[in-house]
């Protein structure tokens, strides 16, 4: 059974996460968000990216899509309370389909030991 992490807007909980792909050789996680809430959508993040000065690298209103950078205030928490940190945590997706979490240069050995499930998947590409 995976894990679900916390996720937190300057530190609010506005939902929660399993974290359920990866990129294990580089550090990265990333997975589907469940808000707790439906004001956490396309218009909030844009909202909330224009009046922090967050650049936006992916914007299309008229399908309300939007791929955010690094959002500094945006903390992802395990169920001990630990932040899992990296080199940046985005936001990315669509209204209609949903909104991934991704951070970015997670380090080892933190990494193998949050998310051995991951490496192991990795490492068994090549047996």
């Amino acid at each position: 059974m995976s894990k679900i992490y916390r996720i937190e807007l300057e530190g609010e909980l506005i939902g929660t996460t399993r974290l359920e792909k990866a990129d294990a050789p580089m550090g990265v996680v990333f997975g589907e968000i469940i808000f707790n809430h439906s004001r956490f959508s396309y218009d909030f993040f844009k909202s909330y990216c224009q009046s922090k000065n967050i650049e936006v690298t992916d914007d299309y209103p008229e399908d309300k899509l939007i791929s955010t950078r690094t959002i500094n205030s945006l903390t992802i928490k395990n169920k001990e309370g630990i932040e899992i940190t990296g080199m940046g945590n985005k936001i990315s997706g669509l209204n209609s389909e949903g909104f991934e979490i991704s951070i970015e240069g997670v380090s080892y050995p933190f990494y193998e030991e949050e998310f051995p499930h991951h490496v192991r998947e990795y490492q068994n590409k090549f047996k």
